[in-house]
């Protein structure tokens, strides 16, 4: 065996265990990024704390729970972040027992209970579950079908909803299946959550376990 094979294979061992090392840092960085952007909670089970109250209706904490009602009441019951939000992913869960709600991402509030922007609705079949709807605006800019409406919600029970807003990018999944999707919207880019009671009907609706990142 000549001298210069033997160093052709020291080089390639060489360069071989370097791809392994490499590899490794990368894998060892991806997993330290992930660990990074864990889910945050926007909610104590206990208090209302983060939010606050606007508009009629009553929202109290019940069992780790945001529990909205009202009675046909003349104003909506909003319950809005106290914080901003721009790019995001946030995900809950919901059960709507009557009435219609919706979560709001990115509203801005204009007295006396107007919450502007984009709502994806929360309710019971047949109210377009998981859509898209533009409050003052241009109103549903994306609503599933009855049928797709209907192989995802679960009414009056436990739901999971999944928001991921990242610049004009909106995507909605409910029980982990994609209800309603915008491209390159012209929306809001910046603004607050918030949960709705609608005005003039009969309402409890509950929200839990929000969290972010």
């Amino acid at each position: 065996m000549t001298t210069l094979t033997i160093r052709s294979r020291k080089t390639i061992r060489n360069l071989l265990i370097s791809l392994a090392v490499t590899n490794l840092l990368v894998i060892g960085l991806l997993a330290a990024d992930e660990k990074s952007v864990e889910w945050k909670p926007l909610m104590d089970g206990k208090t209302l704390a983060g939010w606050h109250p606007v508009g009629d209706g009553k929202w109290t904490v019940e069992n780790g729970a945001f529990v909205g009602r009202a009675n046909k009441e003349k104003l909506y019951g909003l319950l809005v972040s106290d914080k901003t939000f721009k790019d995001f992913t946030v995900r809950f869960k919901f059960k709507c027992f009557s009435g219609d709600s919706g979560f709001y991402i990115r509203t801005i509030i204009k007295e006396p209970e107007k919450a502007h922007g984009l709502q994806v609705q929360v309710g019971l079949v047949k109210s377009g579950v998981g859509g898209i709807y533009e409050s003052y605006g241009r109103k549903w800019v994306s609503k599933p079908s009855d049928e797709l409406e209907k192989s995802y919600t679960r009414d009056k029970e436990w739901n999971e909803m999944v928001i991921s807003a990242h610049g004009g990018d909106v995507t909605v999944h409910v029980n982990g299946i994609k209800s309603a999707e915008l491209k390159n919207d012209p929306g809001c880019p910046e603004g607050h959550f918030a949960l709705q009671m609608h005005a003039g009907c009969v309402m409890e609706v509950l929200f839990k376990d929000i969290e972010i990142k």
